[in-house]
């Protein structure tokens, strides 16, 4: 049956996409944090000092007209920036050949789209049902956004 063969190929592909994704975006569209970024005396422990001027450095560095707001183009620009420089460091790591292309090859491979999928289809017959789709989805938390969207949300 073609649909038994489409919906694994679709969700394959839909984890790649999102592997690579979150790849240039950092998790759930926040930049990772390194810890020597946050310990700015660089003394071995974080304080909550620390964690404060650093929040009021990104925020002073995205008010691009010093006004003490950020606007919609500051933080889209903030954004960018931070957008380019993951994409720029994904091609340092990933492209092999050095040729400013990324082919297929190249890109990173999701680490656990195979068990991913095992996950989701519960009664192993090599598919996954609607149903089981939508209880996965259920189950990892995928619908918070639209019932936070909604603000139906419980919290």
């Amino acid at each position: 049956m073609k649909s038994a063969k489409l919906i694994p190929a679709i969700l394959v592909s839909a984890i790649a996409l999102t592997g690579t994704t979150a790849l240039a975006v950092g998790p759930k569209g926040r930049e990772d944090v390194t810890f020597q970024e946050l310990d700015l005396n660089n003394d071995g422990q974080v304080t909550q000092e620390e964690m404060q001027t650093y929040r009021q450095q990104r925020f002073t560095n995205a008010d691009t007209n010093g006004d003490g707001m950020l606007s919609v183009d500051e933080m889209q620009a903030a954004s960018q920036k931070k957008a380019n420089e993951r994409v720029n460091q994904m091609f340092e790591k990933h492209d092999a050949n050095q040729d400013g292309l990324l082919s297929d090859d190249e890109l990173p491979k999701p680490r656990r789209a195979g068990k991913m999928f095992d996950r989701i289809d519960a009664d192993k017959n090599g598919t996954i049902s609607e149903q089981e789709f939508a209880d996965a989805k259920n189950r990892m938390g995928w619908h918070h956004k639209k019932r936070d969207k909604a603000g139906t949300d419980d919290s």
